[in-house]
């Protein structure tokens, strides 16, 4: 049982899998009570047990203190997970695999949290009753050895069988699992997993698993690619007409567009960036400005680092006179942009631009909704908000850019903003 540099299937083609669960079962009981085993487990899979071993789990029930969550919280984090815009092409990619019935589809985020799954009504049906549903904690110190915590924390696609489960109740399946990469980071997002009864198990699953995992990174690539261009699109004439060194990139660095600046495909960011003056470690003092979906970057040719008042004021023009295509407009010295946000996101920015201290989430879900309580469903709103207007709104709390010069324009006849919101807010701005 040696480890393998690619994707490494738990038994060989042809390998009698009742046989292999007997050999498997006695190496678990062996290991799991100290005593001789007859053979050594693969090197993914011992070292996963003693990394449980280590933390003190339970073979028998795994960590009992890992609760489901609820479902607000789970759409916040599929909506956050950075797999939400690939889900189609990863159950199309493994589609053949569930047809059948038996198995069933999984995608779960960098944590292990269950965002996804498909599959029969049967074979769900068994997953529930291993607490292998959306919303729960697969990761590795919660459940023990598995296709999508073991994936996560070795980094590579695997494919467990059997008794190779570190909890007992799991060792009448299969899974095989592969970590999903940020193409623009190199981070792990999550994985992709495809689980059933330990009979389904078939040595050419964990190759189609992780080919998929490899068409879903090319997919977020190319994704990321046609943002980057939408971005050079805005920015490219703004460069033009400044005719000073600058250059355009989106929120994690990646660069659209330079001018008189030396070509490079990405510069690293400051945390916490927001609009003004910051240091680079490449560039020096730069002048950090809103664009949509990324930041105008100019260095200053200051050679020590500061943040102050670079003098320029970006102004921020919210239209609500149309309550069926509200648009927001900003303007710098460099040129201007504009963005249609939707019917409740023009609501947020209402009461953004009328609250300039900010909003906590929750009194911004009793602005919205009447109900303090549904901070969750706004925190999902301003995630998908702020991308499209990075560096114009703030958080802890959520607000509008502090220098930034604000206008509100509303129709004459106040009963037409924003006609279909119940918000209790905007009824009180109505009058």
């Amino acid at each position: 049982m040696t480890q393998s540099t690619g994707p490494e299937p738990a038994l060989a083609a042809g390998e009698d899998p009742r046989r292999y669960a007997q050999i498997l079962t006695a190496v678990y009981d062996a290991t799991m009570t100290g005593g001789k085993s007859p053979a050594r487990p693969r090197e993914v899979i011992g070292d996963s047990w003693r990394r449980l071993q280590t933390l003190g789990i339970d073979p028998e029930l795994g960590n009992p203190a890992e609760t489901q969550m609820d479902v607000s919280d789970l759409e916040l984090t599929r909506r956050e997970s950075g797999l939400f815009d690939i889900l189609d092409d990863l159950a199309r990619g493994l589609e053949s695999v569930v047809q059948d019935g038996d198995n069933i589809l999984v995608v779960a985020d960098r944590h292990g949290r269950v965002l996804w799954r498909s599959g029969s009504t049967a074979v769900l049906d068994r997953a529930d009753n291993l607490g292998f549903v959306e919303g729960a904690n697969w990761a590795e110190d919660s459940v023990g050895t598995n296709a999508i915590g073991t994936a996560l924390v070795s980094g590579r696609a695997v494919q467990i069988f059997s008794a190779e489960h570190y909890v007992r109740s799991h060792h009448s399946w299969t899974c095989a699992g592969a970590p999903i990469r940020d193409p623009r980071t190199g981070r792990v997002l999550g994985a992709i997993d495809v689980s059933g009864p330990a009979k389904t198990v078939h040595p050419t699953t964990i190759a189609l698993v992780d080919a998929v995992a490899r068409l879903a990174e090319s997919q977020l690539r190319e994704i990321h690619r046609s943002t980057l261009d939408r971005l050079r699109s805005v920015a490219a004439p703004m460069l033009a007409r400044l005719q000073s060194p600058a250059l355009a990139v989106d929120a994690n660095g990646w660069v659209a567009a330079v001018e008189s600046v030396a070509l490079r495909n990405r510069i690293l960011l400051p945390e916490d960036l927001a609009t003004g003056r910051f240091w680079l470690p490449t560039l020096g003092v730069c002048d950090f400005e809103p664009l949509p979906g990324g930041w105008l970057v100019r260095p200053t040719g200051a050679a020590e680092s500061s943040v102050a008042d670079s003098g320029n004021t970006t102004r921020i023009r919210i239209d609500l006179r149309s309550s069926q295509k509200p648009r927001i407009e900003v303007r710098s010295e460099v040129g201007e942009w504009t963005h249609e946000p939707t019917p409740r996101h023009a609501e947020i920015l209402y009461l953004l631009a009328t609250h300039r201290q900010g909003r906590t989430a929750a009194q911004m879900a009793a602005d919205l909704f009447g109900d303090d309580g549904r901070a969750i469903t706004v925190r999902a709103e301003m995630s998908r908000l702020r991308k499209h207007l990075a560096g114009i709104i703030s958080t802890q709390p959520y607000r509008l850019d502090e220098s930034a010069t604000v206008e509100v324009i509303t129709p004459s006849d106040m009963s037409r903003l924003l006609p279909h919101s119940s918000a209790p807010a905007i009824r009180a701005a109505r009058g």
